[in-house]
């Protein structure tokens, strides 16, 4: 199979030194040339700043009317949020610190982080949207849900974090860079999903005590928080290794966003079974302590996968400098 694309017949017959300028190559030269330049550019730009407007607002709705804002004003309730996502800004940092290359600059981990907190609300609006003609299929709608829209659309809006932004940056240079940002993007995206079910909960108004309803919901959401980062640090590594291939830059894209959905929604799937089936036939274990177990060993089990590859990475990254050195 071709790694490059193959030149055109009149290209490949030359030696170089015939001007083949709009006959079968391209550069900008002229002013027509540099016009078309500029429009392709600024519909690029465009396009990006529309998403991220749209996100923008679909966050403020979020703030305004959802009771987000006045959540994170409280202190208790923000409180527990900070603590929500300390997993997974554990792991998070874990995956900064295995990049044997260089590290990245804050200013692009921090703009990853927005991208990945404002695009949850892109994953929250077609998740809604798309629920209720799920819901009305009997027994496996659930199921379906969770694999047709919940892990390719939350897996593709925190990948798509990753490649408004960082991707396009020259200090993404390094394949395992996909990885760094795409678990950043995952702990943005864990920070706002968190704080929307922990909101939503203090707020209830069925809820008469803050600190309980939060203190009962938040070791929930951090257990929740871990998998977002693992899920985008894998499609995170096949974007950042489709950079470097990119004659087949498509399916490497959609290779990791197949695995990263796929062990997404299995998880959402077996979350909501395993526990009751543990506590069933072993009714000495609590539904929380079954589904602690399992949350534990799941994320333990595709954690290792991550860890192993970007092991495999730095095996290869000090391998061939050492080769350099050698030399």
């Amino acid at each position: 199979m071709a790694t490059q694309r193959d030149p055109d017949p009149v290209q490949r017959e030359t030696d170089g030194s015939t001007d083949l300028y709009d006959i079968a190559t391209w550069e900008a030269r002229s002013r027509l040339d540099g016009l078309s330049v500029f429009i392709y550019n600024a519909v690029r730009f465009v396009v990006r700043f529309v998403v991220v407007v749209l996100a923008v607002a679909i966050l403020g709705l979020q703030l305004a009317i959802g009771g987000l804002g006045a959540a994170l004003a409280d202190p208790p309730t923000a409180a527990f949020i900070a603590l929500s996502i300390l997993p997974a800004l554990l792991l998070a940092g874990y995956a900064r610190y295995a990049d044997v290359t260089t590290k990245e600059p804050l200013s692009l981990l921090v703009g990853t982080f927005a991208l990945g907190v404002l695009f949850a609300g892109f994953a929250g609006v077609l998740n809604s949207v798309a629920q209720p003609a799920f819901q009305s299929i009997p027994v496996i709608g659930l199921v379906l849900f969770f694999y047709v829209i919940v892990g390719p659309v939350e897996e593709t809006v925190k990948l798509l974090a990753v490649r408004l932004y960082a991707y396009r940056a020259s200090r993404f240079d390094a394949v395992v860079d996909g990885a760094v940002y795409g678990a950043v993007a995952g702990l943005g995206f864990a920070t706002i999903e968190n704080a929307i079910y922990i909101a939503g909960q203090v707020n209830d108004p069925a809820v008469a005590n803050v600190l309980a309803a939060g203190g009962g919901i938040t070791p929930l959401r951090a257990l929740a928080g871990p998998g977002h980062v693992i899920y985008s640090a894998i499609a995170g590594y096949y974007l950042g290794l489709a950079k470097f291939n990119p004659d087949r830059a498509g399916p490497i894209v959609v290779k990791g966003l197949l695995i990263a959905a796929l062990v997404h929604a299995t998880y959402n799937t077996f979350s909501s079974v395993v526990p009751g089936l543990v506590s069933s036939f072993v009714p000495s274990i609590p539904p929380i302590l079954a589904f602690l177990g399992f949350v534990f060993v799941y994320d333990a089990i595709f954690g290792l996968y991550v860890y192993r590859k970007l092991a495999r990475y730095r095996a290869a990254y000090r391998g061939a400098n050492a080769g350099q050195v050698a030399d």
